[in-house]
């Protein structure tokens, strides 16, 4: 009798703990979960001498400090990173977002990547694509 409760109690407790196992992975923080930085959106604008204006528009499920875009970079055809845009605080309230960014681009460059950075997977989000409108 005695081992017949010893073995129900024991049974309880991995069906207590299945549960709570469930459960947790159910309810962590969202921050977790959530995907890379997306760039949804480009746009460039020549401003002459091989200066450009780049408007980036991301995506990504901000939950504050602890996990946001915190950047996006221009990468050449090679992958070499030609400009940077730091983002300086969350954008929970505001998705997507555009934000720009001054970049020299030689005449040598027909076409740049924007990736997006997030600060817990860094990159791994969509990237876009676009050629650069050399007068």
């Amino acid at each position: 009798m005695n081992r017949l409760l010893i073995t129900r109690h024991a049974r309880q407790k991995t069906r207590l703990l299945s549960i709570l196992v469930l459960v947790m992975t159910t309810l962590l923080p969202l921050s977790v979960f959530a995907d890379e930085a997306d760039v949804v959106n480009v746009t460039i604008e020549s401003l002459g001498d091989g200066k450009f204006r780049i408007n980036a528009t991301v995506a990504h499920a901000d939950t504050g400090w602890d996990h946001y875009a915190n950047r996006w970079d221009v990468l050449d055809e090679t992958g070499q990173v030609i400009g940077v845009r730091e983002l300086a605080h969350p954008h929970e309230n505001e998705q997507p977002f555009t934000r720009s960014v001054r970049v020299d681009i030689p005449l040598t460059v027909k076409r740049i990547t924007v990736r997006a950075n997030d600060s817990v997977h860094d990159t791994g989000g969509k990237l876009f694509e676009i050629d650069v409108p050399h007068p």
